[in-house]
Order: structure tokens, then sequence, then C-alpha cells
């Protein structure tokens, strides 16, 4: 299943860099870490001390546009809003497509960090739960 995950992944990033079947896992099966899929689509993240975090989320280019980002986001939202007042996630800012999915789902951006994704900034996104 993870690499399965991780060529979702390699398709759906180059900066930042996707992360490999070994990196899903770790930071799915990690403190507080969870994983959310579809067929082509996924997102894992993290629940710790209040806080949620979105790790990452990729859908695959040819399944883009039917609804899986929202889906899965959504469903991050209704976990994390048991464990945590909070959620935080950091996107290129580059990303509008990411960006736009964020906004509609309440997310605000809070901060920048300059030049995170080799060279493009990160936008920082939180939401109350």
């Amino acid at each position: 299943m993870w690499n399965d995950l991780a060529a979702i992944h390699a398709a759906s990033f180059t900066n930042p860099p996707p992360w490999s079947a070994r990196d899903l896992e770790a930071s799915a099966t990690g403190t507080g870490g969870f994983l959310l899929h579809e067929p082509q689509g996924f997102l894992i993240g993290r629940a710790i001390a209040g806080e949620a975090e979105l790790l990452t989320l990729a859908t695959h280019p040819a399944a883009r546009g039917q609804g899986i980002g929202g889906r899965l986001v959504a469903d991050f939202l209704a976990r994390t809003a048991k464990a945590a007042d909070t959620a935080f996630l950091e996107v290129a800012a580059d990303n509008a497509a990411a960006i736009r999915l964020y906004v509609a789902a309440g997310f605000a951006q809070v901060g920048r960090r300059r030049g995170y994704y080799a060279g493009v900034d990160a936008l920082v996104m939180r939401r109350d739960l």
C-alpha cells in the first residue's frame, strides 16, 4: 500500500519533493498520525496536544477535479475536531488549486515561510476546529 501512495505522491509533487513510501508510513504511524485514503488520493495528518496538522495531501493528476481532495480535507477536519482545537497546514505559495481548496475548507493564511520549498514560499494556514 505505501508504495502505491508514494507513486501518487510522486505524480503529484516535484517541489516540495515527493515523499518515499517509508516517509509516508512513518508520518502516518508516528505519534498522533493517521492516514485517510481513497483509490486515487490520500491525506496524512496528525493530532497532538490539542493541535492538528495536515502533513500532506495528494491526488493523482488524472483524478483531479473529482472532489477527492475536498472529501479528504472534510474527513481530516471531522476526525481531528475530536482531538484538537486548531488545525494547521503549510502549502506552497504557487499551488493555487490547493490554496483554493484550503480556503474553501475554512483555512486562512497566518504566516509565510520565505523560500521554504526550494525557493518557493510556504503559506502557513490555520483553522479553528
